[in-house]
């Protein structure tokens, strides 16, 4: 095996985790996590018959948060159970069989079974491994990444994604009005139709030294929105107003982050949402974000409408791969 997966080295660690993984003490969960009075993270009953205050309510959150939590949301529990399920149970399984579905090391895109073995700026690497794989549009879709084990999996993830494309309308939809554009401005500013959705399934092992490290480190998103179903053990947290807040779990809730071309096409109106993830010391955290993306030649840029004199562009219009290639690179837009 290449790579070393997270999920070995947390079954052969019981007190300590290797020094790649722990972070400077300055760094570390317990030095930054904000212990004061925490605010009120949004959170949105998507079932709100009054439009009007729908569409304030997630325009605010957008805005001043880059994030909220969707409830009556219409997705139905036992479509999530069974997703949550078939991700658990594809990470269950021996170490050699998760390995053939591993993201060959010359690929050029995402998907795949893997650890992000890079090192960070600080020489640090975070506690998870992770399978990709896009489940829209049909054209888009590898069945070399999807697990055949556990059998439900295909079926699964195949009546996630009719709901969550539904859901995706709706945010999109009041993420327009909320700018006062026409309903389908957003959506078509990432592809309308073509727009791509890239699956993703965080797993975080238990680790023996939770205040030491992170399961992801600090980052936005370089979607257009990511919609997330996390597991019950709590560990997101979300920067406001230079504070690290941690997202109360709420069971049923989905997830919704701005990304990075949200805040490029709303002129900054919208924020792309500084995140991480902590790790939990009993139990392993899963998390099902699906990021979604617009097609790779797809040019994302501040949407014309917006702009003028008072509000001139705040962001260059590209390719959204080139954008994706700066951002991987930690070059400059």
């Amino acid at each position: 095996m290449e790579v070393e997966r997270v999920q070995v080295i947390a079954s052969l660690s019981s007190h300590t985790i290797p020094a790649e993984f722990v972070m400077p003490e300055t760094e570390q969960p317990v030095a930054t996590t904000f212990r004061g009075p925490i605010p009120e993270i949004p959170v949105i009953d998507l079932s709100d018959p009054d439009e009007e205050n729908l569409v304030r309510r997630i325009a605010e959150a957008s805005k001043e948060w880059g994030f909220f939590q969707a409830v009556n949301h219409g997705i139905p529990a036992e479509v999530i159970r069974r997703l949550q399920e078939a991700g658990t149970e594809f990470f269950g399984l021996p170490q050699e069989e998760k390995e053939v579905y591993a993201k060959p090391g010359d690929a050029q895109s995402a998907e795949g079974y893997g650890t992000k073995h890079q090192k960070l700026e600080n020489g640090k690497k975070p506690w998870g491994d992770h399978l990709f794989h896009r489940i829209w549009p049909p054209s888009r879709i590898n069945c070399q990444f999807w697990p055949k084990n556990p059998s439900d999996y295909r079926e699964a993830n195949e009546e996630y994604t009719k709901h969550i494309r539904g859901f995706a309308d709706k945010v999109f939809r009041c993420l327009s009005l909320g700018l006062g554009l026409e309903a389908n401005a957003m959506n078509e500013a990432y592809g309308g139709e073509e727009l791509e959705y890239m699956m993703k399934i965080n797993y975080y092992p238990p680790c023996p030294r939770p205040d030491q490290t992170f399961g992801v480190l600090a980052h936005t998103d370089m979607s257009a929105l990511t919609i997330l179903v996390p597991n019950d053990v709590p560990g997101l947290q979300v920067l406001k107003d230079e504070h690290w807040i941690d997202a109360n779990y709420i069971p049923s809730a989905i997830i919704v982050h701005m990304g990075d071309q949200i805040e490029i096409a709303s002129n900054g109106y919208y924020k792309s949402v500084l995140h991480r993830t902590t790790v939990n010391k009993e139990k392993a955290r899963m998390s099902w974000p699906v990021f979604l993306e617009p097609p790779p030649e797809f040019v994302v840029g501040p949407i014309p409408q917006l702009l003028n004199e008072q509000n001139p562009p705040k962001y260059k219009s590209k390719m959204f791969k080139d954008y994706a290639y700066c951002k991987l690179n930690k070059l400059p837009q």
